[in-house]
């Protein structure tokens, strides 16, 4: 296991430059640039120019690309052009607040997720099954930012139950935890119930039935325990789209966290402030992908193989 483990690990390294690259090319393609977040008007071309070259703009995009990585591999992540502050701290200041909200919207997509689609699997072809599939889709196809609208509307305008906006105590959390985790839900539910549903076709449950096993155990422990190989996987998956995701939403609610950050850093063409949000969120994805093979590769031997073949 330790050595599909190393090598799941370096195997991140060809992925982290292909896309380093994206990265950094990405932001520059965007017009403008930070520079006219800080001249001031009426200012002659000469001090744009020199703004220009103090903070190396004026060097070729491959040569900055490289003076970038360079400083990457040093841990040093720059600093914010327009903020005049380290990007890792303004990083650091914020990251927590976003792992908070993904961390709850994950586990909350996960629970309810797997619970409602086991209950469509059991249920299959039933009315608790077309009910439960009906809201699934629902949640899957309206956006997430119109949730977070629909829900401050009801349950803090209307009702009063929760803080409109901010990020003052847990009650501050429910909305935003709702808004990302009702569409993980809506996939990790499908997912679970076309597993289950596979895994109860197969040859070793039709004998644990024959031996006379209760209904529930032989769902529970054997069918539902096998169908989560593949839930895994996407909730693997699922911890950079979170992170990623919550970039709307934490604009939604004005909430403190990377989305909010990286929305602060686009608006004012921060190069090195949207390096780093981007760079943290391919990082979660990285990460969520090598920790679902390796939970895979731990719940199911078979995928080790495979690896070595």
């Amino acid at each position: 296991m330790l050595g599909f483990a190393m090598k799941r690990l370096l195997l991140l390294l060809p992925v982290f430059f292909a896309v380093s690259p994206i990265i950094f090319l990405v932001v520059h393609l965007v017009p403008g640039d930070p520079i006219d977040n800080l001249i001031r008007i009426g200012a002659t071309p000469q001090q744009r120019a020199e703004l220009v070259a103090k903070y190396g703009l004026d060097k070729p995009l491959l040569e900055q690309y490289f003076v970038w990585i360079a400083n990457l591999f040093n841990g040093d992540l720059g600093d914010a052009i327009v903020i005049r502050r380290p990007v890792a701290t303004l990083i650091a200041q914020n990251l927590p607040h976003s792992l908070t909200l993904g961390s709850l919207a994950l586990l909350f997509s996960t629970v309810v997720g797997i619970v409602a689609g086991a209950t469509a699997a059991v249920h299959r072809d039933r009315l608790a099954d077309r009910g439960i599939m009906g809201l699934v889709l629902l949640g899957s196809t309206v956006p997430g930012f119109w949730i977070g609208l629909l829900l401050i509307l009801v349950f803090a305008v209307q009702l009063g139950w929760f803080p409109v906006s901010g990020a003052r105590g847990w009650n501050s959390l429910v909305l935003p935890v709702l808004t990302i985790g009702l569409g993980g839900t809506a996939l990790i539910a499908r997912v679970t119930r076309v597993a289950m549903i596979d895994i109860s076709q197969k040859d070793f449950i039709l004998l644990l039935h024959a031996k006379g096993l209760p209904n529930w155990r032989i769902q529970i422990f054997h069918i539902l325990r096998h169908a989560l190989i593949p839930v895994i996987t996407v909730l693997a998956l699922r911890i950079g789209w979170i992170l990623g995701g919550a970039v709307t939403v934490e604009f939604v609610f004005a909430r403190p966290g990377l989305g909010t950050l990286l929305i602060k850093a686009l608006n004012q063409r921060d190069y090195p402030l949207v390096q780093g949000c981007l760079l943290m969120l391919a990082i979660a994805v990285m990460l969520g992908t090598l920790i679902g093979d390796l939970l895979q590769a731990a719940m199911d031997p078979r995928s080790r193989d495979a690896f070595k073949s």
